[in-house]
């Protein structure tokens, strides 16, 4: 399977980063590092999670963030979006329908 990750999902870690490096030196690339480590682990385990808001979701082993993504004919791995747990449930509904 190949794995894509879409602008918006990007974007989000991209967000993530810098709001963790503002908290320590250091800390935003050790959560893009992370992410990105959750993320590859999908071409493994893609398809196990739960499915919330039609996207599955793989929750984050270090940071309070979400993988929302879709498989695409059983060939592709496409991520949506990379969220921050700690918000409203609706703010998660909202960005996933945009």
């Amino acid at each position: 399977m190949k794995l894509k990750i879409l602008p918006s999902a990007f974007e989000d870690l991209i967000k993530g980063r810098e709001f963790y490096e503002l908290q320590s030196t250091d800390l935003g690339e050790y959560f893009f590092d992370s992410l990105f480590s959750d993320i590859d682990s999908l071409l493994l385990y893609a398809g196990i999670h739960q499915e919330y808001f039609g996207y599955y979701r793989k929750l984050s082993s270090t940071f309070p963030y979400a993988i929302y993504y879709k498989i695409e004919n059983l060939k592709e791995i496409i991520v949506y979006r990379v969220l921050d747990c700690r918000q409203n449930p609706e703010t998660t509904k909202d960005n996933l329908s945009k």
